[in-house]
């Protein structure tokens, strides 16, 4: 059935606009993840783990409160390492989406996925043509685990391949870091 043509003024346009557009619920679990954060990476190749790293993250509300920009640095593989995603969710289609871009390629990932009914965890698919594996689908998971500490996985699934686990990182609030170490 073709989709009905219904016209509108532009106040009623812009009514719909300022809807989808202000943030809600998700965009406040965004802003509590505000702050400095250290992580905790490891990585794996073929089931084995290969690395293990350590760096910082901060996390800040951009545009009014409608995005979460973390900025990450440390090192990968023995070189330095610096990462920016950009997360937000978008109220109209009711999905987290997210770029990602980072020191060691010359890609934009752009990921989309949902949220559990409980907001803490984020899951997120990204097709993309990896210059190793070849087309292949990334899906990173992200759990609130509480105020101060979040986990994220990601994993890699080739064309015609089986799903492979290619990081882990456990991300804590610096200050809570400080405070354990105290």
């Amino acid at each position: 059935m073709a989709k009905q043509e219904v016209k509108l003024d532009m106040q009623a346009i812009m009514e719909v606009y300022k809807k989808v557009g202000t943030p809600g619920e998700a965009h406040k679990l965004l802003a509590k993840l505000e702050g400095s954060w250290t992580t905790r990476s490891k990585g794996w190749e073929n089931g084995k783990q290969v690395m293990e790293s350590t760096g910082t993250c901060e996390q800040k509300l951009i545009l009014n409160g409608h995005y979460l920009r973390q900025e990450y640095a440390g090192d990968m593989m023995g070189a330095p390492f610096t990462g920016i995603n950009i997360l937000g969710y978008n109220n109209h289609t009711k999905k987290y989406e997210s770029i990602w871009i980072d020191s060691m390629s010359t890609a934009v990932y752009f990921f989309v996925g949902t949220g559990s009914s409980d907001g803490k965890t984020i899951t997120q698919e990204c097709s993309y043509d990896d210059p190793v594996k070849g087309l292949a689908v990334w899906r990173s998971v992200t759990r609130i685990k509480d105020d101060n500490t979040q986990e994220f996985e990601m994993f890699i699934t080739p064309k015609g391949g089986k799903e492979e686990k290619m990081m882990e990182m456990t991300v804590t609030r610096q200050e809570a870091a400080a405070r354990k170490a105290a």
